[in-house]
């Protein structure tokens, strides 16, 4: 009887979260793949059309947009996320092994964290700023300090041009929340194991490898996995950064987001007969896909490399 009381109680304090995950998730998601597949869904009144195909999945994929919209994606990602993992492992350490002013540089470094995303990069935007006509205006914070002239995030900017801006911004943004896990864990760790380690000697370079890493094998891969996840959903970073006139973002620098937030927002039906809401749906279905693929790749990875 003691038992059942139990899990009654249980089972009611999951409800609410399992509730809100119905609502809030699985019901957006099944919808979405049914918008995907009824290729002539209006958005207006909400009616899924009679065309049942594939075709809006034939549709994006023949679209350079949304192929260009990929490939910035997993260049942002698979650039950003190894880079700030180990710049925030790093950072992390080295706040970990100083004992004056520790707390202050803390806190300097989650700032960051608790600013407005967007207000952030619109200062990297005026930072990286460069006229389009000499002696107009005057030259961005970067130009100024290096005395260079570069487009790195106007109209004319080369794609390495911006897409480094970008970089730079998602690493610089991603650090804080990284440091403060790491050095939690970094506090959770036996001080036997350097003291050990200084008894026989090892460089900082073999303790940092054998024994912080192994340690904070788990913390780096939850990092990795919900970095892995952020980073595949990028928008708003790229749109504040190297947004254009209006905070409009070129296509060129669309992200795979930017792309469905594009198509959801086109009422009717393109050249192929097919809703544009189906296209943008299409997309959001690849996405997941793509981060379900790579969450896994990253999961089974874990198993062979996190020691608990």
């Amino acid at each position: 009887m003691l038992e059942r009381k139990k899990d009654y109680k249980a089972w009611l304090y999951l409800g609410i979260p399992l509730f809100l995950l119905s609502v809030f998730t699985f019901y957006p998601l099944i919808k979405t793949i049914f918008i995907s597949v009824f290729t002539q869904y209006d958005a207006v009144e909400n009616a899924m059309g009679s065309m049942f195909n594939l075709d809006a999945y034939r549709t994006i994929f023949r679209d350079k947009n949304f192929i260009r919209s990929i490939g910035n994606t997993l260049l942002l990602v698979f650039i950003s996320v190894p880079i700030s993992t180990v710049l925030a492992l790093l950072i992390a350490v080295a706040l970990n092994s100083i004992k004056p002013l520790q707390r202050i540089f803390q806190t300097i470094f989650f700032i960051p964290y608790v600013t407005n995303v967007l207000a952030i990069g619109m200062v990297f935007n005026v930072m990286f700023s460069h006229p389009f006509t000499i002696g107009l205006v005057p030259e961005g914070l970067i130009n100024t300090l290096f005395n260079t002239s570069i487009d790195w995030i106007g109209v004319t900017a080369l794609r390495k041009h911006w897409m480094l801006v970008v970089m730079i911004y998602v690493i610089w943004n991603a650090l804080p929340f990284k440091i403060l896990v790491f050095i939690g864990g970094l506090q959770n760790i036996s001080k036997q194991y350097y003291d050990a380690a200084k008894i026989d000697a090892a460089t900082p370079k073999k303790t940092l490898l054998r024994i912080t890493v192994p340690l904070l094998s788990p913390l780096i891969s939850y990092i990795l996995i919900t970095s892995f996840i952020g980073a595949f959903k990028s928008y708003e970073s790229v749109l504040s950064v190297v947004g254009g006139v209006g905070r409009e973002l070129d296509r060129k620098r669309w992200t795979a987001v930017a792309y469905v937030y594009d198509k959801i927002g086109i009422p009717g039906l393109d050249g192929n007969n097919v809703s544009y809401y189906s296209r943008g749906a299409a997309a959001a279905v690849i996405l997941f896909l793509i981060i379900m693929v790579f969450t896994f790749i990253n999961l089974y990875a874990s198993k062979k490399r996190v020691h608990y």
